[in-house]
């Protein structure tokens, strides 16, 4: 609040506060002894006890009486600067909740008396009144001069029991009715101490013309065939102030639903636009014909309204997915948004100075006269009384105050909720030219006028989109929204192609055509495109650059919320932080498996997206998006193998004695965008529960990975590479692994183990894998020889199954390619670890040719050349990919230089040729 040492200001400001103090002469004593500590936590038992006069006045009298010793004593404080804004509106909330309790109880014990117990019908047990507070009270922000808005509910129909002869029987429902009377005459009715606080039932289910208390069921059928988006707006606030905690919670599991959808609801910003051009126009409406009603701190331009709109849109759009942000107060909401990345920090600082502000003028204007309004007074003396209680000389000082504080709100409202257009204008009254499938001649005219290379082509592919059974059954709104995209991207499609020659402009529309069709229903994906148009460029450039990433992206379009902003490229991967981060979603959904299983694959797919943007971007080396793929990987399977122990009823520990066991491409951190995952699991349990319960883990661990959910699925696991394979146990104690690895392993099982590592799990596990996996590559080998025996032996196999084609080059398995290098390193450490031990090291294929060359195992400058060899072949491959393609082939003419290079290395340590060449 401004402070001027040359301004004073003092309750004599208020003509409330004056009038109370002179009515009465003990009340000076009173407020003196009342205004020494803060007064949001008050014992408001004792003071309504001293109000009632030791219980001979009605609760309800004492009530007011607080209720006014109290507003006089948060006016004193306050104008003294000894109270804060939260104490201030905390202050007030705890009393509209004391009086909503304290009159219930007594009107209900009043009901009961007269009718008896009410009790469900189908539980047979004792009904209890729901009262909701909403709006401000609801999230502990009340004015000091507010009406409070209420919703009575109660938990299911039925009838009261009788407990005493005379009774009469009532329903649920006209008891509840009744009872929700007595409470609002309680606390609303002006009597010759005024009232408690004014009762607004406007925001029940059906507003003035539906019932005063509503069941359970009635909400709930309401709200899903009636709830309109400003309800979702209101109920966001919803906080019951009584009722049983099992009622409560049935209620919640209601509107948590309704106010938060598992998907981000862009649609609502258009829908909280709609609602603030109603709310403005009619205090423009009230300014033309009240003139001396202007300047609304509340409802006008840049008011509390319009923080408060900045505040909820962020919660209707993510809460449903991020529960950090369902808090029902304005200022915490505004407090999380910068760490979530959603608004940057000085913003939100600004913000909460101006709501802060704003709510402190609104209650001096309210402290004038205990009055309910929202304007600036017409008098000048009245204002300048104001601009006193907010520390300001004048005035005048005062309007330029406002007026700054104003104009910032309404930049950051507009900049959320002002129609937006980009550069090609998506605006839903763009011309039709485009949308009409039997105008092709106008279509062709339109994509050759765009530079397109091929417009008949482009045309065909248009019309074809058009005719889709999703696209023609779409509502007319979101049509208009569909048509505008496609009309905004076609010159976007075209300047990409400019920019970036790899893909076609053809090739481009399809992809996105086919990604705009899946989407086509979910109207708020479309609003998103259209309020944020950057978003749809951002897009565009994707699947311009990558075919891959087009298809991830129709199948998760919940991603186009990592596309809003620069985030996505400069989002640094922290594998701790992001382990957290999940552990801690995981946690508010323990015991809900489909949300955790669909948790897990959003934030899969959301730091996936990340590094592709980045990758697409050219930040990231393929070697380096490799090391974080395989991290990635690794984040997702301690976290499944937590959340699943879980699950295991009969558990006998809290922490599992259990590991997973990476190998293959995890095990050698080379994992791609598409790689499965080849993993063994390890116990150390001597529990005689533990085979079992471990297997169940295990079982569970793989479900939690494999399951096709609405987010997709994680991985598809591998777990052929166990102890006898798909004949053996599905999990293998640490002992049983070592005997089997050091007396009944093939030599291709050693093979796999070169490249095996510890994954997730239990870190002592996981250091006694590494000592057996040492000790077992550098056990000595029988002969040389048949080391070489058995490792060609197997190649061919492989050769066998994967025959080469003389037309194109298998960058995985012709002879030359990659597997024959990772063979080449293969048996060089199981050849020579026993004698140098660095060669035991999980360091990748080509730090170990390095270390070979180093040792004069194999010539230097040949080891490097096929170091090059693989490290070229990886980034084909990983093109290959991005644009689509499954099979890893190329023209041969593309490699010749680097697969001689490895089939000379071959030669020069086998000593034949490789068996495809001798094939």
């Amino acid at each position: 609040m401004p402070n001027s040492s040359a301004t004073s200001s003092s309750v004599s400001d208020s003509r409330f506060y004056q009038r109370w103090l002179a009515a009465a002469p003990d009340r000076q004593a009173k407020i003196d002894a009342l205004v020494q500590q803060p007064l949001d936590s008050a014992d408001l038992e004792a003071l309504l006890a001293v109000e009632r006069e030791g219980g001979a006045l009605p609760a309800t009298r004492g009530m007011r009486r607080l209720r006014n010793l109290l507003i006089a004593g948060l006016i004193r404080r306050d104008l003294a600067e000894l109270a804060d804004l939260n104490e201030v509106v905390t202050a007030v909330t705890r009393l509209a909740d004391f009086a909503i309790r304290t009159h219930l109880a007594e009107a209900d014990a009043e009901m009961r008396a007269a009718h008896g117990v009410p009790t469900g019908s189908e539980s047979g047990v004792a009904q209890e009144l729901i009262v909701l507070a909403m709006g401000k009270q609801g999230g502990f922000e009340l004015n000091v001069s507010s009406d409070i808005d209420l919703i009575f509910v109660y938990p299911e129909d039925g009838d009261t029991v009788p407990t005493a002869p005379g009774q009469r029987v009532l329903s649920n429902h006209e008891y509840f009715v009744r009872l929700g009377k007595k409470l609002i005459a309680a606390i609303a009715e002006i009597t010759e101490d005024g009232f408690t606080f004014r009762v607004d039932m406007a925001l029940r289910p059906n507003g003035g013309s539906g019932p005063l208390a509503a069941s359970l069921g009635m909400v709930e059928q309401y709200l899903i065939v009636q709830g309109r988006e400003w309800e979702r707006y209101a109920w966001v606030k919803a906080r019951a102030v009584t009722g049983r905690a099992e009622d409560i919670a049935a209620l919640d599991a209601i509107v948590r639903p309704f106010c938060f959808r598992r998907y981000l609801d862009f649609g609502v910003i258009d829908a909280i636009r709609t609602m603030h051009a109603q709310i403005r126009a009619e205090v423009n409406r009230q300014e033309r014909l009240h003139p001396e009603r202007s300047h609304n701190v509340k409802l006008g331009r840049g008011g509390i309204r319009e923080i408060e709109f900045l505040a909820q849109v962020f919660q209707l759009i993510r809460g449903g997915r991020d529960p950090s942000l369902r808090d029902r107060s304005t200022r915490a909401t505004l407090r999380q948004l910068p760490d979530k990345g959603l608004l940057a920090a000085d913003i939100v600082e600004r913000l909460l100075d101006s709501y802060t502000f704003l709510r402190n003028l609104e209650h001096r204007l309210q402290y004038l006269e205990d009055a309910q309004t929202h304007t600036l007074p017409a008098s000048d003396a009245d204002r300048d009384t104001v601009a006193r209680m907010m520390g300001l000389p004048d005035a005048a000082t005062l309007m330029a105050a406002l007026e700054g504080h104003r104009r910032f709100v309404a930049e950051q409202f507009d900049a959320m909720f002002a129609e937006k257009a980009g550069d090609d204008e998506i605006d839903p009254a763009t011309s039709n030219e485009c949308a009409d499938p039997d105008n092709i001649e106008a279509i062709e005219s339109r994509f050759a006028s765009l530079g397109y290379d091929s417009p008949p082509a482009a045309a065909r592919r248009l019309i074809a989109t058009w005719q889709a059974p999703r696209v023609q059954s779409m509502p007319e709104a979101s049509r208009q929204l569909f048509v505008a995209l496609i009309n905004a991207a076609l010159p976007q499609i075209a300047r990409a192609a400019e920019n970036n020659p790899v893909g076609t402009q053809v090739g481009t529309l399809g992809r996105l055509l086919d990604f705009l069709e899946a989407i086509a229903r979910r109207s708020s994906y479309l609003s998103l495109l259209t309020e944020y148009p950057h978003t749809l460029e951002r897009v565009i450039g994707m699947m311009h650059a990558s075919a891959w990433a087009a298809t991830f992206l129709t199948q998760h379009p919940i991603l186009l919320d990592e596309l809003l902003d620069d985030r996505i490229r400069n989002a640094v991967f922290d594998p701790q932080a992001l382990a957290q981060d999940l552990d801690g979603q995981l946690a508010v959904y323990e015991g809900d498996t489909e949300r955790q299983l669909d948790i897990l694959r959003e934030v899969h797919h959301a730091q996936l997206f990340h590094l592709l943007a980045q990758d697409l971007a050219g930040d990231l080396t393929v070697e380096k998006l490799a090391d974080y793929l395989s991290e990635l990987a690794d984040v997702i399977v301690a976290a499944v193998v937590r959340a699943a122990w879980k699950t295991v009823a009969k558990r006998h520990r809290e922490v599992p004695r259990f590991a997973v066991i990476a190998y293959g491409k995890l095990g050698g951190k080379e994992l791609g965008y598409v790689s499965d995952l080849d993993v063994i699991f390890l116990y150390d349990d001597d529990d005689q529960e533990a085979p079992g319960l471990y297997a169940k883990l295990a079982q569970r661990f793989i479900t939690w990975m494999t399951t096709h959910t609405s987010a997709g699925i994680l991985f598809d696991i591998d777990t052929a590479l166990r102890p006898d394979g798909a004949s053996g146990m599905l999990v293998s104690s640490v002992t049983a692994f070592e005997r089997y690895q050091k007396q009944s392993a093939w030599v291709w099982e050693h093979q796999a183990l070169t490249r095996a590592r510890f994954g997730a799990g239990d870190a002592a596990i996981g250091q006694r894998f590494e000592e057996i996996r040492c000790e077992v590559l550098r056990q000595p080998r029988v002969t040389g020889e048949e080391l070489k025996r058995e490792v060609l032996a197997m190649r061919r196999r492989m050769h066998d199954a994967h025959p080469s084609r003389p037309e194109s080059f298998d960058l995985k398995q012709d002879a030359g390619g990659m597997i024959d290098i990772e063979f080449i390193v293969q048996y060089l450490v199981l050849e020579h670890s026993g004698r140098h031990r660095e060669l035991t090291a999980n360091r990748g294929n080509i730090a170990l040719l390095r270390i070979c060359a180093e040792l004069g195992l194999v010539d230097a400058a040949l080891a490097a050349q096929v170091g090059d060899a693989y490290r070229a072949m990886r980034k084909l491959q990983h093109q290959i990919r991005l644009q689509g393609g499954e099979q890893s082939r190329v023209d041969p003419l593309r490699v010749t230089l680097h697969a001689q290079n490895v089939r000379q290395l071959w030669t020069a340590i086998f000593g034949e040729e490789h068996p495809a060449q001798a094939a």
